[in-house]
């Protein structure tokens, strides 16, 4: 059997320690909810900060699944351990882990996450029972907004 990894970093922040999200991040959680509903989504883990939890809390809701925690610190042992389970899977992270972890798992992570801008990339990641990976990388939700101004 095939498994399905999806990656994504957690969705527009607020500022300060430990933050929640905000009212667009809040729409984008709600985006990722709507993409990944129909995806036989098995298992939803996220670290244990609000903004992840958030993020992950829509599909959670609608599919009835309790979001799992993993430390951001063992991204290694996460990969080893999502290779071998079956089904389809979401792992809610950060700027610098969700690449990171990508890799882990023999995925091609795409260029760094842009921390300050950069909330809308999903990685569908699938490994084979041989063990062949191969991943992709799309944009979910509304586009955010283009820090500089330009129209591009």
């Amino acid at each position: 059997m095939e498994t399905r990894i999806f990656l994504v970093r957690h969705a527009e922040k607020e500022k300060g320690d430990d933050p929640g999200l905000t009212p667009e991040g809040t729409a984008r959680a709600a985006a990722l909810s709507a993409r990944l509903g129909g995806e036989g989504i098995t298992e939803i883990w996220s670290t244990k900060t609000r903004r992840t939890e958030a993020t992950a809390a829509p599909l959670a809701s609608a599919l009835g699944l309790t979001v799992q925690a993993y430390e951001a610190g063992a991204l290694q042992a996460l990969a080893e351990s999502l290779r071998q389970r079956p089904g389809a899977v979401v792992v809610v992270g950060h700027s610098n882990t969700t690449g990171e972890l990508a890799s882990a798992l023999g995925a091609e992570p795409g260029p760094v996450i842009d921390e300050a801008a950069e909330f809308d990339r999903l990685y569908e990641i699938s490994i084979d029972r041989d063990g062949l990976v191969r991943s992709r990388i799309e944009r979910y939700g509304a586009a955010p907004p283009n820090p500089t101004g330009a129209s591009e």
